[in-house]
């Protein structure tokens, strides 16, 4: 399918940022988007990159009263040779069809999406920050447009991407974060949409975030819905420890996000000949451990932070320092190792980064 563009004129372009370190997660936005539609019986049609702008949706667009949207988040990176590199980019188009076929939403053509995503940020890529630690971050969306109130599948979507640049997600850096492990409310439970990266499941950990923000915690630790007993995930990242010499994640059982980075972790610490093992760790087993000086490491992945190390883990009202309250030998071994990769200054023997530029 051609991909049309329209670019952007001189009074539709916004000031680009001139201080780096201030950047920021999520709050600037750069000056074209693309966009694709769909109809039941047409498919996709009339590929386009256009400026940025508002979209007009319907009211009764069918997205906006029965939740019919799914998402993704990766990012750009710009190497010290002034590349642009993309890292395991393809496995997020194929993960945002796995959530398109949990919603009863039909699949992008992964072809089109990259191809779109790539032409998008060279049109763009005076927005890719030059700074370490830096990026351009790239969230591909597709939500129900039909008009339409009564619960059915949509028989109409669109599907965009829109990018900008980025710097830490969280404020804290690499500093470890203090994470409140939450056995009230939960997040997803097996046979829900928690495998899905759909806005309910987001929508639906906002309460329990703003408690624990409100008592000074960076994070929410999820317990499994069934038994409030097995960790599961945290918040916007999946979890590992690290007790004893075994590395611990919890396995995909369908309440938890696949997530890319957690992939990559998995492949890195096995190729690395640890311990590696996914399966259920209950919260117990993790206090334990934390009491007992086995708790070695406690660390988050995801695209957004790629590697963060807890420093404190509270549950039931008990604070637990974990590491110190610094930062692992193994969460800085991965993360330099990714990041190295993501930039272009280490191998990539996995075949993970592409340069588009």
């Amino acid at each position: 399918m051609e991909i049309k563009v329209v670019q952007a004129d001189e009074s539709q372009r916004k000031p680009k940022p001139t201080d780096e370190t201030k950047l920021g997660f999520g709050e600037i936005l750069a000056d074209h988007m693309f966009l694709v539609d769909y109809e039941a019986g047409k498919g996709w049609f009339d590929a386009r990159i256009e400026p940025y702008g508002d979209i007009a949706v319907d009211p009764a667009a069918m997205a906006l009263h029965y939740g019919q949207e799914i998402f993704e988040g990766l990012k750009a990176f710009r190497g010290n040779d002034g590349g642009i590199r993309l890292f395991r980019a393809r496995e997020n188009y194929i993960r945002l069809n796995l959530s398109a076929q949990r919603l009863c939403m039909p699949e992008v053509d992964v072809d089109l999406a990259m191809e779109g995503m790539k032409q998008l940020i060279l049109l763009d890529r005076d927005w890719v920050p030059r700074s370490h630690g830096t990026s351009l971050y790239i969230r591909p969306t597709m939500f129900a447009t039909e008009p339409h109130l009564g619960v059915r599948i949509s028989t109409a979507y669109l599907f965009f991407i829109i990018i900008g640049p980025v710097g830490a997600y969280y404020k804290e850096g690499l500093n470890p974060i203090k994470i409140y492990v939450e056995d009230f409310y939960v997040r997803a439970a097996i046979g829900g949409t928690g495998e899905a990266k759909t806005a309910g499941n987001y929508a639906s950990s906002l309460l329990a975030a703003e408690e624990a923000k409100k008592k000074g915690f960076t994070q929410v630790m999820w317990l499994d819905a069934a038994e409030r007993k097995y960790v599961e995930e945290v918040g916007t990242m999946n979890m590992f420890f690290l007790v004893d010499d075994e590395v611990i994640t919890a396995p995909l059982t369908g309440s938890i996000l696949p997530g890319i980075t957690r992939d990559s972790v998995i492949q890195i610490v096995k190729d690395w000949g640890m311990k590696m093992s996914e399966r259920s760790l209950s919260i117990d087993e993790v206090i334990e451990a934390a009491r007992g000086g086995r708790l070695k490491e406690a660390f988050g992945t995801g695209t957004a932070a790629v590697i963060s190390p807890v420093g404190q883990i509270t549950y039931k009202g008990d604070d637990h320092i974990v590491a110190g309250g610094k930062m692992g030998e193994l969460s800085q071994r991965l993360y330099d190792e990714i990041v190295g990769m993501q930039y272009g200054e280490k191998p990539d023997p996995y075949g993970w980064v592409e340069r588009i530029d």
